[in-house]
Order: C-alpha cells, then structure tokens, then sequence
C-alpha cells in the first residue's frame, strides 16, 4: 500500500487520536491557533454574565439536564473512552457516573456555598456597619485536562465552575480528546447557554488557553505545571494545579494482609496504573513481609489483561502512548538491573502498549522506579523494620499527593496519617476520598497547589471575593475621623479603638501598666 506524505501544513492542521491497544486510527481533532482560542475566550466572555445573572438555582437546571444526558449517554461515552484510551469496559464504565455524581453534589449545595455572607463585626467601629461577602465568578476559567481519565478529569473541573457562574473553556489532552469532544458536544445538544467550550490541539493551543482566561485550572505533570504557573503569575492570574504523585502505601503488621493485598493490587493498577493518586510504593513492617508479598503476587499474577469490548472481560487495559510504556520498561529494567526481582509481570506484552502488571521486590530508594513517578502498572514493595522507618521512607519524596495506610488498629492509622506529608491518607482503602466531595483533592511539595472540591472551597475556588460595607444608622455629613482632622475626635476614635481591643482595663483605659 503506498501512501502520499501530507504536507506540513496539513499536518498541523489535525491531530490524529489512535487506540494505543491496537494502534487504529479512531479520529482526528482540529489542531486549534491561538487565534481561535482567543476568539472562542471573547464569545464565552460576553455570554458568561447573562450565565452568573441566573444563579445558582438557575444554573441548577441546567446542569440537571446535563446529568440526565450523562446518564442517557452513558454506554456511548464508555465506547468512545475505550476507542481512545484502551481501558478495560468496568474502568470506562465509571467516568460518566462519577460526572452525574458531581453534578448532584453542586446542584444540591451551589446556592448554599455561593450565598452571601455576614460576618460579625469585631469592634464597636465596625457595628455601625452591615458586613458581606460576595462571591462573585471569574469570567472564563481555563481547564486543561491530562488523558487517564479523558471524561472525569474535565468534569471534575467544569461542573463545578460552571455551578460557580463562570463560563469555561476546556483543553483536553492532545491524546484523547474525543471524549471531552463528546462531554461538550452534550452540553450544546442540551440547548444549554453558550458558556462552555472546547480547545484542542498541541501545546502552543494550550498555552494559548492559559494567555487568555481569567482562571487556569491544570491537571498534569508537575514539569508542565510549572511552566503554566509562571505563565499565570506574568499576567496575576490566579491558579489551581493538580500534579505528579509517588503515593505510598504503608502496611503494618497488624494489618489484614488479604484486605490490604486486594485494595493495593486495585489501587496500583487501575486504569493500568494511569492514576495521579495510584498506589506506587509499598512498605511492609518485616514480620508480615513475606506473607504479604505471596498474596499481592497471586492477586496480580491473576488479573486479565486484554483488549476489551463491552463484555468486562479483562481488569488491565492497555497504556495510553507508546512513551509511557517505555518509561514504565525503563523503571522495571533499571530495578532489576541494580538488584530487584520481579515476582510477577515485568515486561511489555508485545501488543499495542499493553504492560504486564507487575510486583517488584527487593527494592531501595535508590532505584527509579520508587523515586520517580512511574504511572504504571508496577508495584515496587520494601521491607521496612517498623512504623517509625515506613514513615521516614514515605515522606521521603517530592512528591506528596495521597497515601493509604492498612493497620487493624485504627487509632493507629489515624496517627500515621497525621504524620505523613500528604493532601489525602486513606486507612485501609485506596481513594475512598475522591468519591467525597466535601473533602479537598489536592498535593503538597511538587504534587500541586490548590485543591479540586472540598465542600464549598471546590465551588468558590472559582470566585473572586468581593467586600460591601452598607450603613446599619443614618450617616452624617462628616465621619469622626474626616478632614478637617480635630484633636478631640482623633483622640475619641483612638479610644473607642483602645477601649474595644485592648486587654486588661488598665490598658483599656489608658493607664498603662494593666494586666
């Protein structure tokens, strides 16, 4: 078969998306200019006041009919994650479900998190006043998407800006865009406001996103991340960024080996361990070592790898790009080299981008594999002495995004979650966090700034706050401390200022020398 080269134009023009299990062609995206972002930021622009007009019970609506769209929508959407992802049917399966899930939260709570409020005053001066806080949306908040979870990610970030008010332009991954392609082709089939958005293209078409919007939300690699938060801050832009993780996990010797070697296994290596909060280091206390690494051998050793149709037929899908395999192969090969062993898995399949899941041993912190961020299908386990040496390890990172803890003892656990240097610690599970949204989702050191959710924190993160002061008693012409400036009344307002903040009534008034 011969083909015609195309020419370079051509070429920037579209971004072709491939199966990375079996590397078909499954579609192509516009490889978007900085021109039409800027335009498609303008349009959102002037529709996005008409949008925060209407509120949050009026928003509500709307996005209630999105959720049904979700819902109505569901296996489609599950089809078009597999065409660009490669995941297994139960691991696409939960992307749409998670999205209406949302959406229920901020449908019930956005008027009760966005309502004004009235905080008391704090001294006599200020009682005179009607105190509030007004939040108030940013205009166009900017989401940029990575591709493990090419429908969730951009719903975990637009649902709730959209609930806040503001209008939202969305740049998914280059790598799997069809999926947020779907996400907003509902929200128009819907006849919803203008208010959402999508850009996709390379990454000149992300930057591009970051040059224009009001807010840059970012899910991505921590390198990216800070690229994207010194472009933010050139233009005073504020910024939320969820980055890499190494996360840990620390078995004690009390813990129930079964309970911890299924819930590790699953939290290492689902979506193929394409998961910034995936379980990537495990430290076992010595005497439950050996046991421990038999079960999380046989549960691994056990789990279906494949190309799946609708049929859940496999638990491991396949890598999203030929590059992250090879980082995956790298890490694996470097441990072995310099002295671990692999009990299970260990190698690419040789189809697609397809990683066997694997269980390393007799690893150290020298290796690559536990010190950089692997987001693969490996399990690297150590031994450690004892809870005190798995802490020390556990926080020996860059990285700080999550953590999980199995103990059956559970003052215990709680202890050593509030030892470790993480956004989020799970005693004996793996995420159980991120299906509760009053809980902030968000990394320390180079794991990221800001958190996503968290109750009315992940809704007003995309508001700005605003101050009004209203009289509460008729006004005069003249304040107390208005020019023309007299003696007499700098002196009264200073001591009403004493009297009220001051401690001890010597001091308050004015004698000094007060207790």
């Amino acid at each position: 078969m011969t083909t015609t080269k195309a020419r370079p134009e051509q070429e920037s023009a579209q971004v072709e998306v491939r199966n990375p299990a079996d590397g078909t062609v499954v579609g192509s995206v516009p490889n978007e200019t900085a021109e039409a972002v800027a335009a498609k930021v303008t349009a959102l622009r002037a529709a996005q006041p008409e949008w925060e007009a209407i509120g949050p019970k009026g928003r509500e609506v709307w996005l209630r009919k999105f959720q049904n769209w979700l819902f109505d929508n569901a296996e489609h959407l599950a089809d078009v994650l597999q065409s660009e992802t490669g995941k297994p049917r139960a691991d696409a399966s939960l992307e749409a479900p998670m999205a209406a899930d949302l959406i229920d939260y901020y449908g019930k709570n956005a008027a009760k998190f966005l309502a004004d409020d009235s905080p008391k005053a704090h001294g006599p001066l200020g009682l005179m006043k009607r105190l509030t806080t007004v939040f108030r949306p940013y205009p166009v908040v900017g989401v940029i998407t990575p591709w493990n979870f090419p429908l969730a990610m951009p719903a975990l970030d637009v649902i709730p800006a959209l609930a806040a008010g503001a209008a939202v332009l969305l740049k998914p991954s280059e790598v799997t865009p069809l999926s947020a392609a779907e996400f907003v082709r509902g929200w128009s089939e819907i006849g919803a406001p203008p208010v959402l958005a999508i850009a996709t293209g390379l990454g000149a078409t992300g930057a591009a996103v970051v040059d224009n919007v009001d807010y840059v939300q970012f899910t991505g690699s921590t390198r990216t991340g800070k690229a994207i938060a010194k472009a933010c801050a050139e233009r005073l832009v504020p910024y939320s960024l969820e980055l890499g993780g190494k996360d840990p996990a620390i078995v004690l010797a009390d813990a129930d080996l079964d309970r911890a070697a299924n819930g590790i296994a699953y939290g290492g290596l689902f979506n193929a361990g394409q998961v910034c909060i995936s379980v990537e280091r495990v430290y076992v206390e010595a005497p439950v070592y050996d046991e421990f690494v038999e079960k999380l051998t046989k549960q691994v050793s056990s789990l279906r790898q494949g190309q799946d149709d609708r049929s859940f037929k496999y638990d491991v899908g396949a890598l999203a790009t030929p590059g992250q395999r090879d980082i995956v192969q790298r890490h694996v090969d470097e441990a072995i080299a310099a002295g671990a062993r692999a009990t299970t898995g260990g190698k690419a399949t040789g189809v697609g981008t397809f990683f066997e899941p694997t269980v390393l041993v007799d690893v150290n912190h020298s290796m690559s594999c536990i010190s950089e961020e692997t987001f693969g299908p490996t399990l690297p386990v150590m031994k450690v002495a004892d809870e005190a040496e798995a802490i020390r390890l556990a926080n020996d990172s860059e990285y700080g995004l999550s953590a999980t803890v199995w103990t059956g003892d559970k003052d215990r656990g709680e202890r050593v979650a509030r030892q470790l240097d993480a956004g989020a610690v799970n005693i004996n599970d793996f995420a159980s966090n991120l299906f509760n949204f009053a809980l902030p989702m968000g990394g320390w050191k180079d794991s990221g700034v800001g958190a996503r959710w968290g109750g009315a924190s992940g809704i007003r993160k995309y508001c700005r706050q605003q101050a009004i002061t209203s009289p509460r008693i008729p006004t005069q012409q003249r304040e107390i401390l208005w020019f023309p400036y007299k003696k007499s009344n700098v002196r009264m307002g200073l001591g009403m200022l004493r009297l009220a903040s001051a401690k001890g009534l010597r001091n308050k008034l004015g004698l000094g020398g007060g207790k």
